[in-house]
């Protein structure tokens, strides 16, 4: 029965979106809105299709999901490997909590001027900014599923007589995997876009900049076609972390 109920949320999806696109096709060909601001979807996917032809949307692609995978990447091994030690030891969360929470409410956005200063409009640039802004709901989760793992699971080890990398490996990895997955895949949203920001004010080569300059220019459809790309990145990104988690946690669903 799952397979159907699957299939038959699919199609309601394609319809939402088929829905979506029809109601925009008939608001810009209504000429309510003037063509210079609001192109039809027709003139949005011929820019689409002519800017992966001559190259330019490629390049501007694969700048986004540079800077984006990067950063992403950083925060995640950074979110990771502090919130294990500090979500394993009570004094390390007593000394670290007060500070993280005052970092964490600070948007990322206050700390571009600062990483320009420092490292100037490059990538590394990016990579801080994206890593800085994605790394709290990895570092959160992580400390939350190492500080809760049973306590019985360590009198399991004790028990087998394993080593304390055994111990993490074996048995407090895997009970903290649900929340460290779940906070890298809301990360991932924010990476792309953190991305979109710095490539705006940095003038970075990607979506962002692709997509001001199109703005500046009146060139509307170019400017469709870029937010339809990120769209689909965001989509596609947000689905293969979702399958990444579906699969590492399929253990779960057999012990059920």
């Amino acid at each position: 029965m799952a397979l159907p109920h699957r299939f038959g949320d699919r199609i309601l999806s394609f319809a939402v979106a088929a829905g979506v696109v029809w109601i925009w096709y008939l608001v810009s060909a209504s000429g309510i809105i003037s063509p210079l601001f609001l192109p039809g979807p027709e003139r949005a996917w011929a820019s689409l299709v002519k800017g992966f032809q001559n190259g330019t949307l490629v390049r501007q692609t694969m700048g986004t999901l540079q800077h984006m995978f990067f950063g992403w990447l950083v925060a995640s091994i950074l979110g990771v490997v502090l919130g294990s030690a500090i979500g394993m030891s009570r004094a390390a969360r007593a000394a670290a909590m007060p500070t993280l929470e005052f970092l964490r409410p600070l948007p990322a956005s206050a700390v571009i001027p600062l990483a320009i200063a420092f490292l100037g409009l490059s990538n590394s640039m990016a990579t801080f900014v994206i890593a800085f802004g994605t790394i709290w709901p990895m570092l959160l989760s992580t400390i939350h599923g190492f500080a809760t793992v049973e306590p019985r699971l360590y009198e399991v080890a004790r028990v087998l007589n394993l080593s304390r990398m055994e111990t993490i490996r074996k048995i407090v990895l895997p009970s903290a995997l649900p929340d460290i997955l779940a906070g890298m895949r809301i990360s991932v949203t924010g990476a792309l876009i953190l991305s979109v920001v710095c490539e705006m004010i940095g003038g970075l080569e990607g979506l962002g900049h692709y997509i001001m300059v199109s703005a500046r220019l009146y060139r509307s459809p170019d400017l469709f076609a870029g937010v339809i790309i990120l769209g689909a990145i965001g989509y596609v990104s947000s689905t293969l972390v979702s399958l990444a988690e579906a699969r590492l946690l399929r253990w779960r669903e057999r012990g059920h």
